[in-house]
């Protein structure tokens, strides 16, 4: 009708996908009322980093590309060019401008369909009458898709405090996300061993050392990024944490470099840099410093300390990325973790490697950001432990003594 054809039957696109306004957000009939209390709910955190956190674990756009379509409406309904500025600002993305292409409109990635708005529309589900039958739903076809528990617990942690406070402003009557996690197998026995991988110090220096190797076809920018990457991440950094860096973030104190890191529940910690990441990260700079200068002339936005090759912020689907194909490019030492590698393992490492080497744990825990000691503590003994402090051996050498000769 009209000379539009029709999708085919149980087709939806996604948020953010829409080329006009009929298909601006299926299953929500006012989405400027929608997108404007998501833009109040993320601005209600001081950290800037745990918005786009946020919006991302919903579905939500969070960079000028991903926004594409939402952009270039001919005719938005209703205060839609207003809720979109306080989405915008919100989220603090700078250089908004219409795409020439049609770019995803999250952070590319495996479950990236499964992000609860996106699912919402996906199936045309209002997420304003979304009851908790639909969210377990979603959780099963989070399941079915392979997700860990661990990543269905921090998505629903998302979708229940977003709901907390559409709740408060009175859109919905009830949180269809206040469910019972222990029932649905989101929680992990405490004094269950972590599933987190435990790198040894010889993979990770052979980790840095592979990202500081020139590859075919990188750039020594590109070698310079990769190398900075890593070794921050060997600080402790949470994924998120290293994302949200900016250049003023990076100062001296106590005589010593170091980051201003901008932490969950807005709490911000010094982290010392190590020589290792010190080097790195002053060699990276040094290459890119022409184009920061270029950055600060043209916007006043913050300037990221890591950027893409495109000069875009970090998200953390591109750290994940980096490390695997770094842990492939490493060969033998991390051949049987590579397909694993995720940027956690490196905050693992710091905390059991200090610990190990005789730090005080609550010094471990002021470096990494654990509100409490109990949590530095909980990392530590849920990680393998290392081998040398295992009785393995001895049981092995006492059964090699008693094995009968070749022959006998």
């Amino acid at each position: 009708m009209g000379g539009r054809s029709e999708p085919a039957a149980g087709h939806r696109e996604p948020p953010g996908d829409a080329v006009g306004q009929p298909d601006l957000w299926p299953g929500v009939p006012d989405p400027a009322v929608l997108l404007t209390a998501l833009a109040d709910w993320l601005s209600g955190y001081g950290n800037r980093g745990t918005r786009r956190t946020y919006a991302e674990g919903l579905g939500l756009p969070v960079t000028a590309n991903d926004l594409g379509a939402w952009l270039k409406l001919e005719d938005p309904p209703a205060g839609w060019v207003d809720a979109l500025a306080r989405y915008i600002a919100a989220l603090g993305i700078s250089h908004v401008t219409p795409s020439t292409h049609r770019p995803p409109p999250a952070a590319r990635g495996r479950l990236r369909e499964l992000h609860w708005l996106r699912w919402c529309a996906s199936h045309g589900q209002n997420p304003l009458t979304a009851r908790s039958h639909h969210v377990k739903t979603w959780l099963d076809a989070l399941a079915d898709a392979g997700a860990a528990t661990a990543t269905r617990d921090r998505l629903l942690a998302t979708v229940k405090a977003c709901y907390t406070h559409l709740a408060d402003t009175g859109l919905i009557d009830a949180n269809p996300a206040a469910l019972n996690r222990r029932r649905l197998g989101l929680v992990v026995s405490a004094a269950s061993t972590s599933t987190t991988i435990t790198l040894t110090t010889a993979q990770v220096a052979r980790l840095c050392e592979a990202a500081g190797t020139p590859r075919r076809g990188a750039s020594p920018t590109d070698v310079a990024r990769a190398r900075a990457v890593v070794t921050l991440l060997t600080l402790g950094l949470r994924v998120s944490e290293l994302c949200g860096l900016d250049r003023a973030d990076l100062h001296v104190t106590r005589g010593r470099r170091a980051l201003r890191v901008h932490g969950k529940g807005g709490k911000t910690r010094i982290v010392y840099l190590h020589e290792l990441a010190d080097r790195a990260l002053a060699d990276y700079l040094r290459l890119t410093q022409d184009t920061a200068v270029a950055r600060r002339g043209t916007t006043a936005a913050p300037t990221p300390l890591l950027v893409t090759r495109a000069g875009h912020r970090f998200q953390r689907q591109a750290i994940w990325q980096l490390l695997r194909r770094l842990a492939v490019s490493a060969g033998e030492p991390l051949r049987d973790v590579a397909d694993a590698l995720h940027p956690h393992a490196l905050r693992h490492f710091y905390v059991t490697t200090a610990v190990e080497a005789g730090a005080q744990l609550v010094h471990v825990q002021a470096d990494v950001g654990h509100t409490s000691i109990d949590t530095t503590e909980g990392v530590y003994n849920s990680a393998a432990r290392d081998p040398g402090r295992s009785a393995v051996d001895l049981i092995a050498a006492a059964l090699a003594e008693n094995e009968p000769d070749e022959g006998r």
